[in-house]
């Protein structure tokens, strides 16, 4: 099954050499260190104070995506409450190897966005379908032609009026608010989209500020607190304007008639991020979790650059830090090491251990920077599972893992998601009740299943 994807080699290699799989893990490491970050926020505010500037945050606004309508009715209460200077900037879609799955991502952006914005008390219309090109068009001329001042408030408006597919009233905004040409919208849009990729990233809905990406309303909470300790709130001590939902249940417990499937690779830092409290919430909430591992995106042919797997780490190692998750001390598994630790997991499941198999080496690969890539490496992995070295022997070359991780990946797949950790909560007959993708979705999941036993109490 590995063997019909393709080895792309540079960054998003599947095998790299020892030195490069080295260095590579000692250079995450460092950068992603808790004393690496504080250092980068100490020069950025020292530059800051030097010259004399405001806090300057710069924010990419792409009108047709689910996310940046979220940020969008937050970005007049974000300047209302704290010192900041805001630069908005509209911009395209992700492009080439950073959005290997376009459509998916657009629609699953729609759905997500529809699923998460009551969290955060938000709105996202439930079922929408993509903007027209006439709509979208209409909305980037109606906010190239907004000053700075205006942007956040009209960005409202507006995206309130490209979901709703309200032809009439973008019209009307265009009259009342002015509307920039075409060229001078595609003109803002290309300058919006350089100004991104030249400070490394790629997607709609960001945030910048003093040298650090935060995506969305899912990452605000990280500027907010940033922001916080800086002195720049209005009003200290307020609940933060995008505090992350918690995986509470409440008090309902379920008796194991719910499955909550975890799609999890071994060579993800979210999964690493994740992984142990999905287990904890299972036994607390009462559900079957049904561990579905999957192969590393890159060991499937899904492209990947540069900036994009530093932003991943990077942002996976604050959200570590956020969680009080141990992270960080990283040495990289991706190819051999997976592909051995995978052909032991039948036998692991076998042995009731296969949860026990891939918690362990998540925790060593991204935790206690083993290099699982040696049999020294691998036996500790084995052993702190609870799992014997000698009876792991016998089991090293088995192949049956790469029909299960296959039929895993067309699985998830055909929920729509593509990526790990994914989840799907399934209801006592089976049916899926919630399909999502990431780390952060977890509080989701608690929320959905919460809903479904209140049901069945009436």
């Amino acid at each position: 099954m590995a063997e019909q994807f393709k080895e792309q080699g540079g960054v998003a290699t599947m095998d790299p050499p020892r030195m490069m799989r080295w260095l590579t893990s000692r250079l995450m490491t460092k950068i992603s260190s808790p004393r690496a970050v504080a250092a980068r926020h100490r020069k950025a505010e020292q530059a800051r104070l030097k010259t004399g500037a405001p806090h300057r945050v710069d924010y990419f606004h792409q009108v047709e995506e689910g996310y940046s309508a979220l940020t969008a009715q937050l970005l007049h209460r974000l300047v209302e409450r704290y010192d900041i200077a805001l630069h908005c900037h509209l911009v395209r879609g992700q492009e080439g190897k950073n959005a290997p799955e376009p459509e998916l991502l657009a629609r699953l952006a729609r759905c997500d966005s529809a699923l998460i914005a009551p969290g955060y008390g938000l709105d996202f219309p439930a079922d929408v379908k993509e903007p027209t090109a006439e709509l979208i068009a209409a909305a980037n001329e109606i906010l190239a032609a907004q000053s700075q001042e205006d942007f956040p408030q009209v960005a409202l408006t507006v995206s309130d009026a490209l979901w709703r597919a309200d032809l009439a009233t973008m019209s009307e905004l265009a009259d009342r608010l002015g509307r920039a040409s075409p060229e001078a919208a595609e003109a803002a849009l290309e300058a919006g989209t350089q100004k991104r990729r030249e400070l490394k990233h790629y997607s709609g809905a960001m945030f910048y500020y003093g040298g650090e990406w935060y995506w969305g309303v899912d990452r605000l909470y990280h500027l907010e607190t940033r922001l916080a300790a800086l002195g720049a709130d209005r009003q200290p001590g307020s609940q933060m304007l995008a505090q992350r939902p918690t995986a509470d249940m409440k008090g309902a417990r379920d008796d194991g008639q719910y499955t909550l499937e975890l799609y999890a690779s071994l060579r993800s830092p979210y999964t690493a991020v994740i992984f142990d409290q999905v287990v904890s919430f299972a036994e607390t909430a009462g559900v079957t979790l049904n561990l579905r591992p999957v192969l590393p995106m890159v060991m499937r042919g899904v492209p990947a650059t540069r900036e994009k797997g530093m932003y991943i780490f990077m942002d996976a190692a604050r959200e570590a830090r956020a969680a009080k998750v141990p992270y960080g001390n990283f040495y990289d598994p991706i190819g051999d090491p997976v592909r051995r630790c995978y052909a032991l997991y039948p036998w692991a499941v076998s042995e009731g251990k296969g949860v026990e198999l891939c918690s362990s080496f998540l925790r060593h690969a991204f935790a206690l920077g083993v290099n699982t890539n040696t049999d020294r490496g691998l036996r500790r992995v084995i052993e702190a599972a609870g799992l014997d070295w000698s009876a792991a022997q016998a089991h090293r070359s088995d192949k049956r893992w790469e029909m299960t991780l296959e039929a895993n990946r067309q699985t998830m797949y055909a929920s729509g998601l593509w990526g790990v950790p994914s989840f799907r909560l399934l209801g006592p007959t089976g049916e899926p009740l919630l399909s999502t993708w990431g780390q952060d979705r977890l509080w989701l999941v608690a929320q959905t299943l919460r809903d479904e036993l209140a049901k069945r109490e009436l």
